[in-house]
């Protein structure tokens, strides 16, 4: 596929502070869209904090006047054919389990609209902060493109019904339903998105790195088995957790009224 002509401004910024990864989709006149070059930068990124011990929580941010706008659709049309249409789909799949398979949490930093693999993108994540002046839709039905692909991730976040109503309707959500549904975790005013994303990532990656990633992995892998085969590899997990050198040091620190000391092993 023949990605969009991109200008000579970075389309995927990163910024890492206090053990903290800030990813920030940098296509604004494009409304951050997924073209298929800004989709190989955040594979590449995931791919490269996943070997980055120094990073414990990533931000997904972006800059513009929306969050992002989902695929590109000039990129679309410009390259027609089931085998480009395959290819980024694929691209697309790609990019989400390598979010969720990424053994860090990944926060959405929502500061605006967020629609079709936008809204998807969001979906994703593990966690989600938005400001209260954002909306969240999954559009496609009105232009005769149903977001199938949204839909695995929207339908996972929030109750049934509601993913069935945004899919076949392609109305928008404000951010309070968002939260109300549990497609976000907070709804801030917008002043307070930079400090409430923030505090979040900060409060995570002060835990050990061992245990997140345990639980991320865990939590995944459990959320669609039927209840005795979570409850059977839930407890194999808490097992090996327990057996883990950081699981010693909490306790001990627990026990010993304390601030624990973790080694990530």
């Amino acid at each position: 596929m023949t990605a969009t002509p991109e200008t000579v401004e970075p389309i995927l910024l990163r910024d890492d502070r206090d053990g903290v990864a800030t990813l920030t989709l940098n296509r604004p006149a494009a409304r951050n869209a997924l073209s298929a070059a800004l989709m190989s930068e955040l594979e590449d990124a995931f791919a490269a904090i996943a070997k980055d011990p120094g990073v414990k929580v990533v931000i997904l941010a972006a800059n513009g006047l929306a969050f992002c706008a989902g695929h590109d659709l000039k990129e679309m049309r410009a390259n027609p054919g089931r085998q480009n249409y395959e290819a980024l789909f694929t691209q697309c799949s790609r990019l989400m389990m390598a979010i969720t398979r990424l053994s860090r949490p990944v926060i959405a930093k929502v500061h605006a609209t967020a629609t079709a693999a936008g809204c998807q993108l969001v979906a994703t994540c593990d966690l989600a902060v938005t400001a209260d002046g954002a909306h969240f839709a999954t559009p496609g039905v009105n232009i005769g493109l149903f977001c199938s692909t949204p839909m695995v991730a929207l339908s996972r976040a929030v109750g049934r019904k509601p993913a069935m109503e945004m899919l076949l309707t392609g109305a928008p959500i404000d951010a309070a339903e968002a939260l109300r549904l549990g497609l976000v975790n907070q709804a801030v005013p917008t002043e307070d998105l930079d400090t409430a994303t923030w505090d979040l990532a900060a409060t995570i990656a002060a835990k050990s790195p061992l245990t997140v990633a345990t639980g991320k992995e865990a939590f995944y892998r459990q959320i669609d088995l039927d209840l005795d085969a979570a409850y059977a590899y839930a407890s194999e997990v808490m097992t090996r957790n327990m057996l883990a050198r950081d699981a010693e040091e909490g306790v001990d620190a627990f026990l010993e009224k304390r601030q624990p000391t973790w080694e990530g092993r």
